[in-house]
């Protein structure tokens, strides 16, 4: 018990401690893959942290942490921004039509109920990530609250979508059980 003790505590000097290093690509070139990293673990605490958030809300996409972040990263959009959308379309991949991968509600219109099909979550991760780059951001709809109006009929969207990235940076493990210990 006193082991577990001392590494939660270590864990949370860790996670409290040391500064997030962020660099985009033009300023690094290929280091830029360690954006938000523990300096030489060379571990992304988003990862783990959206990982672990993922995995206490019982999402099947907790395995796909690290494409969220990359997928993120590479389009320069809100790293919370498209799992915070699955939080809303699908309560976070949990509830999407059959084998489809389509936690984002992407391309159902009126009429059509099962909407696109992703050969995974990977798939899905990438491809809604890119189409909101292209189809919101490019256009100027650079904010959940620009988005909201075109991507969903629901006027509350971008309030669940806001709710939902909000919920994602403030989650803390309830236990040692739900915490990910980096050592």
């Amino acid at each position: 018990m006193k082991q577990l003790t001392y590494l939660v505590l270590l864990a949370l000097v860790v996670f409290t401690c040391i500064s997030p290093v962020y660099a985009s690509e033009k300023e690094a070139g290929a280091t830029a893959s360690l954006s938000g990293t523990f300096g030489d673990m060379g571990v992304d605490k988003r990862v783990t942290h959206l990982k672990n958030y993922l995995e206490a809300v019982n999402s099947p996409m907790a395995v796909s942490a690290q494409r969220f972040i990359n997928e993120a990263d590479r389009l320069d959009l809100d790293w919370k921004l498209v799992a915070a959308i699955s939080g809303v379309e699908s309560y976070f991949g949990r509830h999407i039509p059959q084998n489809s991968y389509n936690a984002w509600g992407w391309a159902i219109f009126t009429g059509r109920s099962d909407g696109r099909h992703f050969n995974g979550w990977n798939d899905g991760i990438t491809q809604v990530s890119e189409g909101l780059k292209e189809k919101y951001v490019n256009r100027g709809r650079d904010s959940v609250w620009t988005m909201g109006p075109v991507y969903a009929a629901d006027p509350s969207w971008a309030w669940k979508v806001n709710h939902f990235m909000e919920e994602i940076e403030a989650y803390t493990p309830r236990s040692s059980d739900d915490l990910q210990v980096l050592l």
